[in-house]
């Protein structure tokens, strides 16, 4: 009992922090309280650690030279601060793993828990650092250069961005719960690879709409201070949904290769 308040207390306080930095609206940092709060109690500190990894090296990233993404920003739905459906969305299958290796001590759901945050850091870094490539990207349905923040666009940049954050959550992972080196090249891979579902997902499924007054491609329903036309996707299918399902398909790869390995 005494645990539970203090993993309550440790999570409302970071919660409330991030409210107060502006990196969570309200509603994001309730979600972001209880997806900590679970992640402690399913993973201890050290998963815990790992998930406010994510969360600082996004949120670092999203304000990291804030002024030259304002373009891509007006083709996305989301801001830098973060609601909790963008919470819900990187850190909903996090927490469920995290309480499914609380409550049977299997390692494959620990490998799926670090997967799953490998790959919304790698899909993240992608997208907060891709933007502010030299190049522009390139979208993959059709490889003509697009906008930067295009759904289903890729850099090289972005791509090396994708990479590092896998590796990097990767990497804590292997310190904190001395983990061998096949499974640390699992989570890597297998990051990495939930961004490029992400990327297939927003290329291929996710919903797009047109401005009617000025023309642009983007996520929001409203621009300009009217409704967009819908172009293309699936019209409930949004960032959040081709986030959750981009983890889900590389954590469950993660959970069948686990059994060969392990």
């Amino acid at each position: 009992m005494i645990n539970v308040f203090i993993y309550l207390l440790i999570t409302s306080a970071g919660a409330y922090l991030a409210f107060k930095e502006r990196l969570l609206s309200q509603s994001g940092a309730l979600a972001a309280c209880l997806v900590g709060f679970c992640v402690l109690i399913g993973t201890g500190w050290q998963g815990f650690v790992i998930l406010g990894l994510f969360f600082a090296s996004s949120s670092f990233f999203s304000s990291y030279k804030k002024h030259r993404k304002k373009m891509a920003e007006e083709r996305l739905a989301n801001t830098s601060r973060r609601n909790w459906a963008q919470v819900a969305a990187n850190g909903g299958v996090p927490s469920g793993f995290s309480l499914a290796y609380a409550t049977t001590f299997n390692e494959i759901f620990l490998y799926a828990f670090v997967v799953s945050i490998a790959a919304a850091a790698a899909d993240t870094w992608a997208s907060e650092l891709g933007v502010l490539s030299k190049g522009a990207p390139v979208k993959i349905t059709n490889l003509k250069r697009c906008t930067p923040g295009t759904s289903g666009a890729v850099s090289i940049f972005g791509t090396a961005a994708s990479a590092a954050g896998a590796i990097f959550i990767s990497s804590a992972a292997v310190l904190l719960f001395d983990l061998s080196l096949p499974v640390f090249l699992m989570i890597s891979v297998y990051g990495f690879l939930g961004s490029a579902a992400d990327t297939l997902l927003g290329a291929f499924v996710q919903v797009e709409y047109r401005c009617p007054a000025c023309g642009v491609l983007t996520e929001r329903k409203e621009h300009c201070g009217q409704g967009t036309n819908h172009t293309s996707g699936v019209s409930w299918f949004n960032n959040e949904a081709v986030n959750i399902s981009s983890i889900l398909i590389v954590s469950f790869l993660c959970i069948i290769t686990s059994w060969y390995i392990t």
